[in-house]
Formats: structure tokens, sequence, C-alpha cells
């Protein structure tokens, strides 16, 4: 049993009349509280805010750590799922937002709240969306391998000699500008794959009912990662007297 006071069910007078702590079942004769509408003492109240994980900077940015590992880990199971089985299915969207949420609520020692729930939904759809890139480049490479081969048996060597004779005296102002080209090149592909595999979800409403499929899929991905990390309820109300008028219970 943890030794942290447990408020989760609701705990009704007792038999005799006295109130007691819901957490310890100490009756009530002087200080008391109510933590989401139940009694509790000023001892286990105190235990309960000390006990309570704080949320700090310094815990926001160790979740979203553990949060950004956790998409990368579900970008890759997905991507893996796909490419593996030749089978696209968009339940494993499901997974990766109960992923990402599991490594933000570890990161952050189960503190949660608007901007942990901001981040893992981002997160979410991040890792599903960007996982198209993986699996496109895996396809494409699937079926060039046969175009290359077949191209590659039907040229003569004499041609290929000819080539390689060809490329092997290059101006020399071409050759000192091929590198900034080539990172200029580079830097052009990965922002163009970065923004389709971004908008992947809504290309493939293109294919019709199996692409809205997809991205109501990938929303409910979002919404348990949503859930799963906002904050816990935790209301204190008091301090109120024992021997006082009773105190009414925060209104739903």
């Amino acid at each position: 049993m943890s030794s942290t006071p447990q408020f989760g069910t609701a705990e009704y007078k007792s038999a005799t009349g006295s109130d007691r702590c819901k957490s310890c079942q100490q009756e009530l004769t002087s200080t008391y509280f109510r933590i989401n509408g139940m009694l509790a003492c000023e001892k286990c109240t105190s235990q309960l805010q000390a006990q309570t994980p704080k949320d700090t900077h310094a815990t926001y940015v160790r979740g979203i750590l553990f949060g950004v590992g956790g998409a990368i880990s579900g970008l890759i199971l997905y991507s893996a799922f796909s490419i593996i089985t030749e089978v696209q299915i968009g339940f494993v969207a499901l997974a990766v937002g109960w992923l990402i949420a599991t490594a933000i609520k570890k990161g952050s020692n189960g503190v949660g709240g608007r901007r942990y729930q901001i981040a893992a939904v981002a997160l979410t759809y991040a890792a599903v969306s960007l996982s198209a890139i993986p699996i496109g480049i895996s396809y494409l490479m699937k079926e060039k391998k046969p175009a290359v081969a077949s191209s590659a048996n039907a040229s003569p060597s004499g041609s290929s000699a000819t080539g390689v004779g060809a490329s092997s005296s290059p101006n020399d102002s071409a050759i000192a500008g091929q590198p900034a080209k080539q990172k200029k090149n580079l830097g052009s592909i990965a922002g163009a794959l970065l923004i389709a595999g971004l908008a992947s979800p809504f290309l493939e409403l293109q294919g019709g009912f199996s692409g809205v499929i997809g991205l109501v899929i990938i929303f409910v991905g979002m919404r348990i990662a949503w859930k799963m990390t906002a904050g816990p309820r935790l209301e204190i109300l008091g301090p109120f007297q024992a021997n006082g008028p009773p105190a009414a219970a925060p209104s739903a």
C-alpha cells in the first residue's frame, strides 16, 4: 500500500455520526479540509501537498524530452510495421498516442496539464504523419530495384566505359560549385519531405473513404494522448473547524 493519502472514492459519514478522514479514518475533532469533496485531516492534507509533484520548468522540459523519445519510438514502430507487413493499419496510431503520453508522464513524474497535453497531441500527429516518409521511400526503393537491374543488364559495357571516361575530366569550376549546390539540394529535399510528411494524413483524403477513416483514427490517437496527459484533479478547500457549521460541498 502506498503511504500517499488516497482520495479516489467518496467517503460518507460513519454510522456513529462522527466525521472521519477519508485516508487515515481518524475522527475529525479540530481543523479539517475537503480534498476533491472528501474530508481530510490536517496531517493527511499536508502530507498529500508535500508528496504531490510540482509543475516546474525543469519538470516540463524533462517531460518533453521523454515525449520526443516516445515520438521517435512511435514513428519507428508505425513505419516498421507498415514496411514489414506491407499493410498500413491506422490503428497503430492509437498505440503511438499511448506511447507518447506514457513517456511524457514518466518524464514529468506524473505531472500533467494543458501544456503537456498540447505537446502530446503535437508529437502524436508528427510521429504518425512523418512515418509516411520512410514508408514512401521504402516503396520507391522496392519499385526501382527491378528497373535498375533490367537497365543494367540491357546497357552495353562499352557505353558504360565511355561514360566513365567522359565524366573523369569535369570542369574545375563545376567541381568547386558542387558541394554548395548539393547542400542546397539536400536542404530543399529535406524541407519538401517534411512538409509532405506533415500533410500526408490530409493528402490521403484523395483516396476517399479510407483516407477519412485514417484521419479519424489519428485524431483518436491524439485524443488518447490528450486525456492521458491531463493534470490530476486535486481541489483542496479549507481549513474548516470541526465544531463550526458544516461546510458545503463544492458544486460539480
